[in-house]
């Protein structure tokens, strides 16, 4: 492999900004605010923001919507039927 054209892979703290859920993992992403979080075991992380995580999104909490399209072929059939 070639040297210094790899990113910094390295622990980050992502947190989910709806639902305030964090969770530690390893990314080559930088914290675009260099801000930084103490984690549970006493070190600082850089910490990344994120909109949606599986504690917000409704397909992993349950709450999706699931559109019933059969009815609506069959409207639409009916109403363009020749």
């Amino acid at each position: 492999m070639k040297a210094e054209i790899h990113p910094d892979y390295r622990e980050v703290v992502f947190q989910d900004v709806t639902s305030d859920f964090r969770f530690l993992t390893r990314s080559t992403l930088a914290s675009s605010a260099k801000e930084t979080v103490k984690w549970e075991d006493g070190n600082e992380y850089p910490l990344i923001k994120i909109e949606v995580s599986s504690a917000s999104h409704p397909f992993y909490t349950g709450q999706n919507k699931i559109m019933d399209t059969s009815g609506r072929v069959d409207k639409f059939r009916k109403r363009y039927a020749k």
